[in-house]
């Protein structure tokens, strides 16, 4: 090769780097803004309902206001609650959730695969899940106090209901939606029909499932909530209830500050994941993978 042609080559390919370059640099200055966008959002917020509730133009009973609500959550950290320490109480209603998210989970992509392969079960069981999916769900957790008692068990049951369906239908979706050409192609290879639902059909409604599962933890802490809510001997649900009772509004919303905070990091742990599973799924414009 002439030295023309190698100063072209690597030309073109200093020129491809920095293009590459300058989109990851484009890409990090936009997750950049948009951070400070969120903070920034957030302390005006913050910092309006601070100004209101002192000047009184909310209720400062009835609303609270952040610097109270802060206050409660650092006595509550520094001195614990009445029920015992605070991290006690984020890891009780925590693992009521972890539970039965992972039950309604696990039950949800199961029935949702197989339906969603074996046409005459889907038939047959379809109006039934649309009219228990119909009921409003969360009205069952007094039901499930009085069948399983103030307990773990009936929280954990209020979160697996609350899970279970969104995750079964975005199975039962990603089951129905997979390329008909790869099954037709594995068939053709020999694959027998349990090779296909595991090596085609689970794989292909991956993607489907977890889109699911980013909200589906957020409805398993609101089923172990609302079970604490209704009568447990820990829990931040628990707290809740408490502060409630005793007028203390700054109580409530502590509480469910600790909550959005949980909730926030589960999200966060499910997107990494995510991102690392599917690392081969082209990334949406401006991402940089």
């Amino acid at each position: 090769m002439s030295p023309e042609a190698v100063s072209a080559a690597v030309a073109v390919r200093g020129r491809k780097e920095g293009r590459t370059e300058a989109r990851a640099r484009a890409a990090r200055q936009y997750r950049l803004l948009v951070l400070g966008a969120r903070v920034l959002l957030l302390a005006v917020v913050l910092g309006a309902w601070e100004v209101l509730a002192r000047t009184e133009v909310i209720d400062p009973f009835n609303f609270s206001m952040p610097s109270r609500i802060w206050d409660q959550i650092v006595q509550w950290t520094m001195h614990g609650t009445a029920q015992g320490s605070l991290g006690e109480q984020i890891w009780y209603t925590l693992q009521e959730a972890l539970l039965g998210w992972v039950i309604g989970v696990t039950g949800g992509v199961v029935l949702g695969i197989v339906l969603g392969r074996v046409r005459f079960l889907a038939d047959v069981l379809g109006p039934y899940i649309k009219v228990l999916n119909a009921l409003p769900r969360i009205v069952l957790a007094p039901i499930f106090v009085i069948w399983f008692g103030l307990g773990p068990g009936s929280k954990i049951a209020s979160a697996v209901v609350l899970v279970f369906f969104p995750v079964f239908f975005n199975a039962f979706q990603g089951a129905r939606e997979v390329d008909r050409n790869l099954v037709a192609n594995a068939r053709i290879l020999g694959a027998s029909h349990r090779q296909v639902t595991l090596q085609v059909v689970v794989p292909s409604a991956t993607s489907w499932i977890f889109t699911s599962l980013h909200v589906s933890f957020g409805f398993a802490l609101i089923g172990a909530i609302v079970g604490e809510y209704l009568g447990a001997s820990k829990g931040i649900g628990l707290l809740v209830s408490a502060s409630q009772g005793s007028f203390n509004t700054a109580g409530v919303y502590a509480a469910m500050a600790i909550l959005a905070v949980v909730a926030l990091l589960a999200e966060g742990l499910l997107t990494f994941a995510e991102k690392r599973l599917f690392r081969w799924k082209p990334g949406a414009p401006g991402d940089a993978r």
